[in-house]
């Protein structure tokens, strides 16, 4: 009897047992799966509304260097043809095909790769708040002490240094490289520094006025949009000069007017023809 009554004790202790086990496991599995479930259903839902409406938005985000690449030489070629066709109203067939050549080689070598190592790379090591206060909202920004000076220091950077003491001289110099008589690059450089000192009144008074307050803004912006920003900037300072000065005539003074990053260059003047219409 005793035996017997153990079986039965031992077989419902058993019983009881695999219920309470079977039903505590199964429960949190059945409510693991389902929140599984759900969670991979709304991932591939935001990722299918992410690829049919943010994929071509996040691009400039998560591919920043090709896409200032292809603004910087897009905006760049596009800016010569308005000056063309507008300002001095050439005829598609009159298009000087080769001069739009040297601001598709210009755009993409230095607007594009050279600007986006200085002003991304080498600013990032010179400035060290740089990528952190970029990210801040424009109320933290405005807290940031260490932010705003190292911004302060890029602006100042920008135009005392990058512009006048290497962006003119290489522009002047890829010029005469495609545009001048001489197969020389001793020429090539002797020739477009001269036409800079030529012109380095005009040219620095107008890379004052315009990139001085658009520095302030694009180095408080994003990374990812300070490049195309300033090539956004500089494409519509060409299509200023293009109407401002599309009306003069070419016995005047000067043939045409091309704005890159943001000064008036002439790109081709008679100096004694001016002198003798002054006189």
């Amino acid at each position: 009897m005793i035996s017997v009554a153990s079986r039965r004790v031992y077989h419902s202790t058993t019983k009881s047992l695999k219920s309470s086990v079977d039903g505590k496991v199964i429960k949190p599995v059945t409510e693991s799966s389902s929140a599984t479930k759900t969670a991979a259903a709304e991932a591939a839902a935001k990722s299918s509304v992410d690829a049919s409406s943010g994929g071509i938005m996040a691009f400039p985000k998560t591919h920043p260097f090709a896409f200032q690449l292809m603004v910087a030489t897009g905006k760049t070629a596009a800016a010569d043809l308005m000056c063309q066709v507008v300002a001095e109203r050439k005829s598609w067939n009159e298009v000087d095909w080769k001069r739009n050549g040297i601001f598709v080689v210009f755009g993409f070598a230095y607007l594009g790769g050279f600007q986006y190592w200085l002003m991304v790379k080498k600013f990032g090591q010179w400035f060290p708040t740089m990528s952190r206060f970029s990210k801040l909202s424009f109320a933290e920004k405005l807290k940031d002490t260490a932010g705003i000076l190292d911004a302060m220091k890029m602006v100042v950077f920008d135009i005392t240094i990058h512009l006048p003491i290497l962006y003119f001289p290489t522009y002047y110099t890829v010029k005469e490289l495609v545009g001048g008589h001489s197969w020389n690059p001793a020429d090539w450089v002797q020739d477009g520094l001269t036409k800079y000192s030529n012109n380095v009144k005009e040219d620095l008074t107008a890379m004052i006025q315009l990139w001085g307050p658009s520095d302030c803004v694009q180095f408080v912006l994003p990374m990812h949009i300070r490049m195309p920003f300033r090539h956004l900037v500089s494409f519509f300072w060409t299509a200023y000069v293009s109407f401002t000065r599309g009306a003069i005539e070419e016995d005047e003074a000067v043939t045409a007017i091309v704005a890159v990053e943001g000064a008036a260059v002439p790109v081709e003047q008679d100096s004694a023809a001016v002198a003798s219409k002054s006189q």
